[in-house]
């Protein structure tokens, strides 16, 4: 029966991530493996017992630069190259002097790591491994004769495979390859996005010019004109790094798992966890939206109630615990079993609030002492997060079938968000009170899926139509919401809205007129804004146009 066993009687050594490499020693010795090895990865082996012969010796050729030139020769690529099943490749061997390896266990220089260090320019460029990434991509190249390893996990792997004489199967072979070639791209992905934000285009080359498939699908340039290039690259080159395991997706029926971007060690997936259940995928989708949300409004002090991605109240306060209230009244029904974030230290006060409220997450800065214990021992599942730093994600994806979709990050920060820059095409200007909830309207508008309304009053939301197809149907929503969740109180009487999008129709607005709202900000740019302005004229409403959108869907 004929086998594609091939045994490990040769074997290339060179790694960074030395743990594990007792059982490999113990194989090695007991197997009587020929080991070739470089630098610190020569001088733990012999420490642990292993006759290894340097590259140099093989390669008649002394490390030099710094290191930078060590395994960059014939005599180890070859060695590594030749396929052995290939008859004529065996004997260009032969006649080369050249010793075939069976094995290359190789893994790289810690880029990111050194990144993440905050190294200078100089250490970070001495850590771009350059002849490691060779090796491990011409032996997974040939995985037809040689099996790469690149996991420290796989270490004990292929000490079981030395120790027995039975090597790998060419499936065996190629699936290690597979790995092996998955290792040096994200090594490699990791590096350009290094260099994207560290080695930016000069100006000195000039403007690039367009190509086709930059235009809008109205035949129109980009908004921005030419497009970014380095935002946008002809390829999308990232990688991400997998975190773990999550218990499952949306639904129990989908798998589903956390992946960080290995230069970034202060985002929202890097949040420390300081007490309750392990997160969820929903936990994570939530928590996120609520994060950024409060952060829209820095450097005022925000709370957000999140539930299923979507705001259920945001309120600003003189302090966390006022804000925190204002949050929870817009709509206490669906704060329970929500995500809570605020973009300041959690004082005891706003702990002591949150305590009767089933809550799934808790994300801020910080957290005082006592109103960190009051949660960690009075809400046991209450999951708490901490998070370094604000949001600060340039791009966004979005998987389609067959693709993804990147666009820059929609920030609060067009010329359109300054109320300064607004238009004034209806009733009276507003006065400050008024001018600082519409103002807050208009921020919190932007953390609603779409179509979007939302009612304010006193920096604080108090009804909320999101989702809905028609503009019209959310400023129904918006509506009910405000009047049926406040013990019957009448919160849209003299409150302000914000509409994520313009009118198309005044039917809308006047949905909101006949509520009582006294001002409304919108992007205008309907084909009817007449139409619209002149409803809020007939009744002194106050309008704003900002010619800024904030579609979220």
């Amino acid at each position: 029966m004929t086998t594609t066993h091939r045994p490990i009687r040769r074997v290339l050594v060179s790694v960074f991530h030395k743990d594990g490499l007792e059982d490999l020693a113990k194989a090695f010795i007991n197997a009587g493996t020929a080991v070739v090895s470089t630098g610190s990865t020569a001088k733990t082996l012999r420490s642990l017992g292993v006759t290894v012969t340097d590259v140099s010796d093989v390669t008649g050729f002394p490390e030099c630069l710094d290191g930078r030139v060590k395994t960059l020769d014939p005599h180890i690529h070859a060695g590594i190259l030749a396929d052995m099943t290939n008859d004529d490749h065996a004997e260009q061997l032969r006649r080369l002097d050249v010793q075939p390896f069976d094995a290359v266990i190789v893994n790289l220089y810690p880029f990111a790591d050194t990144v993440r260090s905050g190294a200078d320019d100089a250490s970070v460029i001495e850590k771009i491994d350059i002849g490691g990434p060779s090796m491990v991509r011409g032996a997974a190249k040939n995985s037809a004769s040689v099996a790469v390893i690149t996991d420290p996990d796989d270490y004990a792997l292929i000490a079981a495979r030395v120790a027995d004489g039975s090597g790998f199967s060419l499936e065996e072979r190629r699936w290690l390859a597979a790995k092996a070639f998955a290792h040096t791209a994200a090594y490699d992905a990791t590096i350009r996005e290094w260099t994207a934000t560290h080695w930016p285009k000069p100006a000195t080359l000039g403007e690039i010019p367009a190509t086709v498939g930059t235009a809008s699908d109205e035949g129109h340039a980009p908004a921005g004109g030419q497009p970014d290039n380095d935002l946008f690259p002809a390829a999308f080159t990232r990688t991400w790094d997998r975190a773990h395991l999550l218990r499952y997706g949306e639904n129990p029926h989908q798998q589903a798992a956390l992946y960080v971007d290995p230069l970034d060690q202060h985002g929202f997936a890097h949040a420390r966890q300081l007490g309750g259940k392990p997160m969820s995928y929903n936990n994570y989708v939530d928590a996120d939206a609520a994060w950024r949300a409060v952060w829209d409004f820095a450097p005022h002090i925000a709370v957000a109630v999140v539930k299923h991605n979507n705001p259920c109240g945001l309120g600003l306060g003189s302090d966390v615990a006022e804000a925190h209230r204002k949050a929870h009244a817009c709509d206490p029904m669906s704060a329970y079993g929500g995500v809570i974030a605020a973009n300041t230290t959690v004082t005891l006060a706003m702990a002591e609030q949150v305590r009767p409220i089933f809550t799934e997450v808790i994300v801020a800065p910080d957290y005082e002492p006592e109103a960190l214990h009051l949660l960690q021992t009075k809400k046991k599942n209450l999951r708490i997060l901490t998070v370094d730093q604000p949001p600060h994600t340039a791009i966004q994806f979005r998987d389609i079938n067959g693709g993804i979709l990147v666009q820059s990050t929609d920030r609060i920060d067009a010329p359109g968000d300054d109320h300064a820059n607004w238009t004034l095409v209806s009733g009276e200007a507003a006065d400050e009170a008024t001018m600082r909830d519409l103002t807050f309207a208009w921020r919190a508008v932007r953390c609603v899926k779409s179509n979007a309304i939302l009612l304010a009053h006193d920096q604080a939301t108090v009804g909320i139509g999101m989702g809905q197809v028609n503009r019209v149907d959310s400023c129904h929503l918006a509506v009910d919401r405000a009047n049926t969740l406040a013990d019957g109180a009448n919160r849209s009487q003299g409150s302000v809205a914000a509409s994520d999008a313009f009118f198309p129709f005044p039917d809308g607005a006047q949905v909101l007129i006949d509520a009582g709202v006294t001002a409304i900000v919108q992007p205008g740019g309907s084909i009817r804004d007449e139409a619209v302005f002149a409803a809020a004229r007939e009744t002194g409403v106050t309008m704003y146009t900002t010619g800024t959108r904030h579609f979220f869907h």
